[in-house]
């Protein structure tokens, strides 16, 4: 069964653990591409100084307004209360908003992907309400049908056949990609663990938030 906005429009830390054994379904071409997940990060902008939304200095108003206004027409469509939207954006003292970023800003279900280093993807998903910039990263997966090596984040990216084009993208009313209900996790078999690769975000790198299933051999990192 497909996977509702209700389920991502919960609190982050909730929505990360349990994305743990729920499929992604991937439609390409005549093949649905499918992989549990396995390993996930929780980034909760604007306070979380591992987050892209994090700013040490506040962002001004106007600048704000200029990149909503140049990229609106990418997002406009998936905000219900556009009003809201902005007014909350602009009184975020700690956000910065930026072209890569707003699609972080949606409410809970939508893609934010984006390129590292100049050569592979990274996928998160969108998490809580609008306007507030939180999602999970999807580190890792366990390949279901056609899948042949989706471990970390850069490989699930290409074997999923993701990249630019799937910003924003709403999961739950796309027909390229989504997500279904696989299997419960059990709590103890849940492991907490340190973010990976966010040494700068001070006293936020000690957060437990990476969260993997214990004992799976698809695990990014152990």
């Amino acid at each position: 069964m497909k996977i509702e906005r209700d389920f991502y429009t919960r609190k982050t830390l909730i929505v990360a653990k349990e994305l743990l054994g729920q499929y992604i379904v991937r439609k390409f071409g005549n093949k649905f591409l499918v992989g549990k997940i396995v390993e996930t990060e929780a980034y909760i902008g604007p306070k979380d100084k591992a987050s892209h939304a994090y700013s040490k200095k506040e962002q001004p108003k106007n600048l704000k307004l200029k990149i909503l206004r140049e990229n609106w027409n990418r997002v406009e469509k998936y905000i219900e209360d556009k009003e809201k939207f902005i007014k909350r954006i602009l009184i975020c003292k700690n956000c910065k908003v930026t072209k890569r970023n707003l699609a972080e800003y949606l409410k809970g279900g939508h893609i934010y992907i984006y390129l590292v280093y100049g050569n592979y993807y990274q996928l998160n998903i969108t998490t809580y309400k609008e306007g507030y910039p939180e999602c999970v990263l999807i580190r890792s997966l366990e390949p279901i049908e056609n899948l042949k090596n989706p471990k970390g984040p850069g490989n699930l990216c290409k074997e999923l056949k993701l990249d630019n084009s799937f910003w924003a993208e709403d999961l739950c009313s796309s027909n390229k990609i989504w997500l279904e209900y696989g299997e419960k996790v059990d709590n103890k078999n849940i492991i907490k663990a340190k973010r990976i690769g966010i040494d700068y975000a001070e006293e936020y790198k000690e957060k437990l938030w990476r969260f993997y299933i214990k004992n799976n051999r698809w695990i990014s990192k152990k």
